[in-house]
This record gives C-alpha cells, sequence and structure tokens, in this order.
C-alpha cells in the first residue's frame, strides 16, 4: 500500500488539506477504508489505563470509586485525568498527572501486548487485500507508537494520536483527518469502536461503526452494529455492512 503520508506517523492537529492516499476502487463493495480505535478495541488495555489512575491517585492518597471507570473510559487523557482531578481533589495539575499516567502505562505494558480475540487476524487481512487502514486512537503519540510495536505498524497507512488534533474523541476530527489522510469518503469508511465516546465521535464524522463493547454497553443504531468480539468481524462483514448501509440510503 503506497502513502504520501508518513506511515503510522502524525499528521497535522487541523482539518486543513491534507495529500490523501487514493483508496482503492472495490467494485463489489462500498468500502472505501477501514479505521480503528486501539484501547479495548484491538489491544486488551482498558483494564490496563484503570489501574495505572488507582494505583497513580492511590500515591497521593486518594481511593477512585470503581463507578467513575464508566466516566473515564475511552476518552482523552484531559478529559478522564480532569474529571479524576476534580472528583477526588487531588493537589496536583493536568499536565503533572498526565505525565504520571503515561509512564505508568507504559511501564505496565512492556514489550508486548494481549491483542483482543480476532484483532490479529483481521489486520492480517486487512492487509492482505490492500484495504486502507488507519489507527485512530484518543491516547497520546508517545503510547501509541508502543503499541504499534506489537501490532505490527505494517497494517496501518497511517495513525491518528489525541495530543495530535485539537480536538480529540468525542470530537469527529480525528475520523475526519484519518479518512482524508486516507482519501476516503467518511460515509464509505467502517469504524471499529469499543468505547460509547468513541462512537460519538466516528457517527459524527459520518462514518459507519462496528462496537465491540469492552466496559459499558452499546446500544445498536442507524448507522451502527454491535457485536460481541472482533472474532465476528472479518473483510466480507465489513464490506457487506457498507453495501447494505448504501442500498439503504440509495433507496430512501
Amino acid at each position: 500500500m503506497t502513502s504520501t503520508v508518513p506511515a503510522h506517523g502524525s499528521l497535522p492537529s487541523t482539518l486543513g488539506p491534507v495529500r490523501a492516499v487514493k483508496a482503492p476502487a472495490a467494485e463489489d463493495s462500498a468500502l472505501q477504508a477501514v479505521l480503528l480505535d486501539m484501547d479495548g478495541t484491538l489491544v486488551d488495555t482498558e483494564g490496563f489505563w484503570w489501574e495505572v489512575e488507582v494505583e497513580v491517585f492511590g500515591r497521593l492518597g486518594h481511593t477512585l470509586d470503581d463507578s467513575w471507570r464508566h466516566v473515564v473510559v475511552g476518552g482523552p487523557m484531559t478529559r478522564s485525568a480532569g474529571f479524576l482531578i476534580e472528583a477526588t481533589g487531588a493537589d496536583i495539575s493536568l499536565p503533572e498527572i498526565s505525565v504520571l499516567l503515561n509512564e505508568g502505562f507504559e511501564a505496565r505494558i512492556g514489550s508486548t501486548l494481549p491483542l483482543m480475540p480476532g484483532a490479529a487476524r483481521l489486520l492480517a487481512e486487512l492487509s492482505e487485500h490492500e484495504i486502507p487502514t488507519a489507527l485512530v486512537s484518543a491516547s497520546h503519540r508517545r503510547i501509541i507508537d508502543r503499541v504499534l510495536a506489537s501490532l505490527g505498524p505494517q497494517h496501518f497507512a497511517l495513525s491518528i494520536a489525541g495530543d495530535e488534533v485539537s480536538r480529540t474523541k468525542p470530537y469527529p476530527d480525528p475520523y475526519l483527518l484519518a479518512a482524508a489522510g486516507l482519501g476516503a469518503d467518511p460515509a464509505r469508511c467502517a469504524v471499529v469502536e469499543d468505547t460509547a465516546t468513541g462512537v460519538e465521535a466516528a457517527e459524527a464524522a459520518g462514518c459507519h461503526v462496528v462496537a465491540v463493547p469492552s466496559v459499558a454497553p452499546i446500544a445498536p443504531a442507524l448507522r451502527r452494529t454491535v457485536v460481541g468480539s472482533l472474532e465476528e468481524v472479518d473483510l466480507a462483514f465489513l464490506r457487506g455492512l457498507m453495501t447494505e448501509m448504501r442500498q439503504t440510503f440509495t433507496e430512501r
């Protein structure tokens, strides 16, 4: 797959002109590109983030309520860490806590990561069929680059990090930027997400979403399909969803 943007590299933090990769025409499908979330979708790390948050705030003398886990999952660090600072009254700034959380997460993931069931097979299939694919995460670039080493950077034409966009999830900006970088129409992109925050971002961008809930339930909706795991998702499944959706909207 050829790209005019750096493979799995950073892109501008605005939604201005992006030199796009031309998506290959799929004669039998409306699918142009696949955009994948990272934590909880491809790698089993949502629990890692919560464990690190509990540990870091514990060192600061504060106990986190387990019910807060649903509040902080899937969002940018500025939102999740900001919420926890306010909820606990911890005497620490947002930049300071962000450094501690990123350092704690990096130490926890080590050199390898547990992949979600079906993730390796799906990535291999998308690569084999040269489907333009992007990794779109609210995590910072330093974390994404570590995770890419386990996922295989060759599977992605580009990646978007939460600290590289002015507005990350739940805003549509990261998905709009990824689609532009792949030369794809957002309406013809399939997004795979595990949290309500990510689903909201993808749907606001006009993408069709396959939700694989990790922590909290996600209900089916228009342009949204809910599955139990990535083991239910393959290229034929994604192409079928996009073709069916295109026909539905054409008939209206």
